[in-house]
């Protein structure tokens, strides 16, 4: 099956089927890899284990490898710890070489800008370009204007479309009836996401994802920072955290975006955590098995206490770990490869 996007942009714009097709395409991978583990477990007298979040190794068959001879630049010009670094692993697991720019060592700084930055980068022969920008838009910009393909890592407060994949990915693991599977829909699943929604590009690239999925979506948080303009994405909005957690099966955790506030949306962090930070007792009222999530940097005690973030239910670092899968999955489709898994039916 062919893979006809050359960009990644948004999840806004992706079908359905589109969504499937990367979501089936890394799990071939991760299964690939985490087959790899357990032999390279095996052969060294280790344990192997069959968690959803166990290190990816290096296939056993190196010899398939995509991208080798592609040239990636992950051109970071916002901070970046879980999306840079999983993106040069997924690139260089492909086989392809890597060059990661951050804005502090980039001619930005020197006013520069990003259509010269981005036209050298080209120039220099580049293959693909992953961009983080503050600016909204910055990747559709740079797709309109280069022959390359462009991978959006995250533009502004507008959307994050690999955290949606992951994060939704993770849910169909999470559901799906066998291990190693991915639960063909998410029909009907609670979701609520928490938190700072107006200025979350993470929330926006789910949303977009989840309703495509069939879930059933409530977004919750202060007044100030879930607006019921939300409300036309399908939705719904609640600023009422006891009735929005009440038996949903997945809760995701967002932090405060303060470098996107020019003012305080709220008096204080101790008054959030107190109204809408997830405790215990909060999370009591939870579906008994559901999931909790969260895309990180995760500022325990605001947003979530640290005993749920380290706990049963937490499905963090899996997040992390299917992020490389994901970003492997769109590294490989964006530049030329099939699909490699059929999706679930």
């Amino acid at each position: 099956m062919s893979w006809m996007r050359r960009h990644l942009l948004t999840l806004e714009e992706l079908s359905l089927d589109e969504i499937d097709q990367i979501h089936a395409t890394a799990a071939a991978f991760k299964r690939s890899l985490t087959q790899g583990a357990e032999r390279a477990a095996g052969s060294t007298g280790g344990e192997a284990t069959s968690s959803s979040s166990q290190p990816l190794a290096e296939p056993a068959d190196p010899a398939p490898a995509p991208l080798r001879g592609k040239r990636i630049v992950n051109l970071f010009l916002e901070p970046s710890t879980r999306t840079r670094m999983a993106f040069d692993m997924a690139a260089k697991r492909l086989g392809a070489d890597v060059i990661s720019l951050e804005g502090s060592a980039s001619s930005t700084t020197k006013g520069e800008t990003l259509r010269d930055t981005a036209e050298n980068i080209q120039a220099m022969q580049a293959d693909a370009i992953v961009i983080r920008h503050a600016a909204a838009g910055s990747p559709l910009y740079l797709s309109q204007i280069l022959h390359i393909p462009i991978i959006n890592a995250g533009d502004g407060a507008h959307e994050h479309p690999t955290q949606g994949l992951l994060d939704t990915f993770t849910m169909r693991e999470h559901f799906a009836p066998e291990a190693g599977s991915l639960c063909p829909t998410l029909k009907g699943r609670r979701v609520v996401i928490l938190g700072d929604i107006l200025f979350s590009r993470v929330a926006r690239s789910n949303i977009h994802a989840l309703r495509k999925l069939g879930a059933d979506v409530t977004i919750v948080g202060p007044a100030t920072l879930v607006p019921h303009h939300f409300s036309a994405l399908g939705v719904r909005v609640s600023h009422d955290l006891r009735h929005a957690l009440a038996d949903a099966e997945v809760v995701m955790l967002l932090r405060i975006q303060h470098e996107r506030q020019s003012l305080s949306m709220f008096p204080s962090l101790g008054e959030y955590t107190g109204l809408f930070g997830l405790n215990k007792t909060r999370a009591s009222w939870l579906h008994p098995d559901a999931i909790i999530m969260h895309p990180g940097p995760i500022n325990r005690g605001v947003e979530i206490d640290s005993d749920l973030a380290d706990g049963p239910h937490s499905v963090i670092l899996n997040q992390v770990t299917n992020g490389i899968a994901i970003r492997m999955a769109v590294l490989h489709l964006c530049l030329g490869g099939q699909v490699l898994n059929e999706p679930a039916a």
